[in-house]
């Protein structure tokens, strides 16, 4: 199974990107789909999560702002971040498991590369 995450760059403060996540591979409905962000100096952070059948779980930091979705027809998972402050500059992790469901990134048995967001104030 591979992830390919894309959408980031540089954004103002109060500005929208979009993340997707696509994944090279049958039973893209099968696996949960977890986003991380690890800034410089830190650990890497639970940001949102899309389970199979699409129910979410989001970080206290960026709930209503973020909005995680996913197209099982189209193999893609989605990361809408809107309101973005200059704290959300990381890079942005997506990941997927097709058996756990959560916000521990010990979970996920698969990761793409990161993309780089950078919101600048």
């Amino acid at each position: 199974v591979q992830l390919q995450a894309s959408g980031g760059g540089l954004v103002q403060t109060g500005g929208s990107l979009r993340l997707s996540c696509a994944i090279a591979g049958p039973n893209f409905s099968k696996y949960a789909m977890g986003w991380f962000r690890q800034s410089p100096g830190k650990e890497r952070e639970f940001v949102a999560h899309v389970a199979w059948g699409g129910q979410t779980i989001y970080a206290d930091s960026v709930r209503g702002r973020f909005t995680a979705s996913r197209n099982n027809a189209g193999n893609t998972a989605y990361l809408q971040m809107d309101s973005l402050k200059p704290e959300d500059t990381a890079v942005y992790y997506c990941a997927a498991s097709d058996y756990y469901s959560g916000t521990s990134a010990a979970g996920y048995d698969y990761w793409g590369k990161g993309t780089l967001v950078t919101v600048s104030s």
